[in-house]
């Protein structure tokens, strides 16, 4: 018990450090991992399913953060052009423009120093790590 409360009070304290560096942007985690997501894209556009699966969140959650994005300008649904039934989910210029500047300040301001020395870092990447390809969330890269 002792580990997992470690671990769920830890991301708890994180995602309250980046919430609040969002703040001046108007965007939450979810909003701006969205829009991350998309800005990594060749085209800056994915299906709602593919970012659904991508960012490991319920299709629901995608659909109300879309929402969110779309209303502020920062996405905007089209039509798959094969996929009758997909919809894409594309990044405006002003959705680049903004998630690029908070990317900035979070680097700047949170994951240079995130409270861990680099081998205490490094372990813990380690440690999680083997914790989440045993539960099958990915296979460890080739070395």
């Amino acid at each position: 018990m002792a580990a997992v409360t470690s671990v769920m009070r830890a991301q708890q304290i994180m995602l309250a450090r980046v919430e609040k560096l969002l703040t001046e942007f108007k965007l939450t985690f979810a909003r701006y991992e969205l829009l991350r997501l998309l800005s990594f894209t060749r085209d800056g556009a994915m299906p709602m399913a593919s970012a659904s699966s991508r960012l490991q969140v319920h299709p629901t959650s995608v659909t109300n953060t879309t929402d969110r994005l779309e209303d502020a300008g920062l996405l905007r649904r089209t039509a798959h052009p094969t996929d009758g039934r997909a919809t894409l989910i594309r990044i405006t210029p002003e959705g680049r423009d903004l998630v690029e500047r908070a990317t900035e300040v979070i680097n700047r301001e949170f994951f240079m120093d995130v409270g861990l020395t680099p081998e205490d870092r490094d372990n813990l990447i380690q440690i999680l790590a083997r914790f989440r390809h045993r539960a099958g969330d990915f296979e460890p890269s080739a070395r």
